[in-house]
């Protein structure tokens, strides 16, 4: 065999080779974007779960807010239907008006000291705070991923190996403006 054909060959089997490496780490990276997202929902789920619990436990307490623990419930119900979608940017928008109403549902809750000395309220409270604080940490963790993802299919060489078996990029999960507002506490007990 001619010296020429060797290294032709040689060339021929490293990029292959290094095609397949290619192609190996972006499928990595496409299914940790979809694992980040499945952590999750699994605590979207769980704070879910939770919320009607929250709402009952002060219902028997704040009669005349009801306006406030509506807001909670239709921000969970959009939320999981976003969810179930699997409506990344639904989520988010969502998820700024979820936590925009617990922000203002904890905060009216100050003004009933039976409510706040009430332990179901107290460890519900502790655990949708506990949840919330995950769930900001597994949206850097996802977000983080889904960059890394994005990056990864638009750099050469990857970019050629991803669109010629189309990665797509993913969205990043950003909660709505409301999310970032401070609660207005003079509003809620006027």
């Amino acid at each position: 065999m001619e010296v020429g054909t060797m290294i032709f060959i040689a060339v021929v089997v490293f990029v292959a080779g290094y095609a397949i490496v290619i192609y190996n780490n972006l499928v990595g990276l496409k299914h940790a974007v979809s694992q980040a997202w499945a952590n999750i929902d699994v605590l979207l789920k769980q704070r879910h779960d939770e919320l009607p619990k929250l709402v009952e436990t002060c219902k028997q307490y704040m009669k005349h807010e009801r306006e406030t623990l509506e807001q909670v419930m239709r921000a969970r119900a959009a939320v999981a239907t976003a969810r179930e979608a699997h409506d990344v940017d639904g989520v988010g928008q969502a998820e700024g008006v979820l936590r925009l109403g617990l922000g203002n549902l904890f905060a009216v809750a100050e003004a009933y000291p039976d409510l706040k000395a009430n332990e179901s309220f107290q460890h519900l409270q502790a655990r949708i705070t506990g949840l919330e604080n995950t769930i900001a940490d597994r949206r850097e963790f996802y977000n983080a991923s889904v960059n890394v993802n994005n990056v990864r299919i638009e750099q050469f060489p990857d970019l050629i190996i991803a669109r010629l078996f189309s990665f797509q990029p993913a969205r990043l999960l950003e909660f709505a403006v409301e999310e970032k507002a401070d609660v207005n506490l003079g509003t809620l007990f006027s």
